[in-house]
């Protein structure tokens, strides 16, 4: 297994980002939840409430897994909205348990997964086919972007490098995949290599555009965490990459 699948990686990232992202709730106080967090129309509690039911939906994918017995991360969007909202609307002290909980709970999950199991077929909340070695990944993914969230002194900064590398690698192959993503060339300053969004087509220079910043900053960026304004001026507008 490799990137996304490859376990001795996912595991200990996504463990490590649940630390992070439960210290940054327990630093809040009872009144912080209800502040908005960096998501347009989202509070810190739904940032919260949402990470404790990902946690449960990661869950329904592992047992998924280890069972063959078909159980999907959602029933419906509807379903999933309607929790979280629901969720920002409890005490912060039960938010707190959940999100711990939850946490706990997949870890476990996944803890039960034999060799064989970790290729089982399960789907995305977007209805792909995945192998459940992807599940950790999935995880990585909200724990470290959602501790950014929070607003509560996590910034894309605070990730660790193979996380922006592998986010990087995600997020550039979901955009390619969209027909209004612009072409760009993105050269991180503090990487060696480069990576490439959109369709293979060039400016009158005969040359795709190219951006620069560092690989936090970019992935910051790419994932709509950083608003193209602080970084510099005529950036092109990026379609969302989930």
């Amino acid at each position: 297994m490799s990137g996304p699948h490859d376990l001795e990686l996912t595991l200990p990232w996504m463990r490590e980002g649940t630390a992070r992202f439960l210290a940054a709730v327990g630093k809040l106080t009872d009144d912080d939840f209800k502040s908005p967090s960096k998501l347009p129309q989202w509070s810190r509690a739904h940032v919260v409430g949402h990470l404790a039911h990902n946690a449960e939906a990661l869950g329904r994918l592992a047992a998924w897994a280890r069972t063959g017995v078909e159980t999907p991360m959602y029933a419906s969007r509807d379903q999933r909205a309607a929790e979280i909202a629901e969720s920002a609307t409890l005490p912060a002290s039960e938010l707190r348990s959940r999100v711990t909980a939850t946490a706990r709970d997949l870890d476990d999950a996944l803890l039960r997964l034999g060799t064989g199991q970790w290729n089982a077929q399960v789907r995305s909340a977007l209805g792909r086919a995945i192998p459940a070695a992807e599940i950790p990944w999935m995880r990585v993914r909200e724990v470290w972007l959602h501790a950014v969230d929070l607003d509560n002194g996590i910034s894309v900064d605070d990730l660790p490098s193979g996380v922006v590398d592998a986010l990087l690698d995600d997020v550039t192959a979901a955009l390619s995949r969209k027909d209004t993503c612009p072409a760009l060339v993105l050269a991180p300053t503090d990487r060696h290599g480069t990576w490439r969004v959109g369709a293979a087509r060039a400016d009158d220079a005969g040359s795709t555009a190219e951006f620069k910043a560092t690989a936090a900053d970019t992935m910051g960026w790419l994932t709509g965490r950083i608003p193209s304004a602080e970084l510099r001026q005529g950036l092109p507008v990026l379609p969302s990459w989930l």
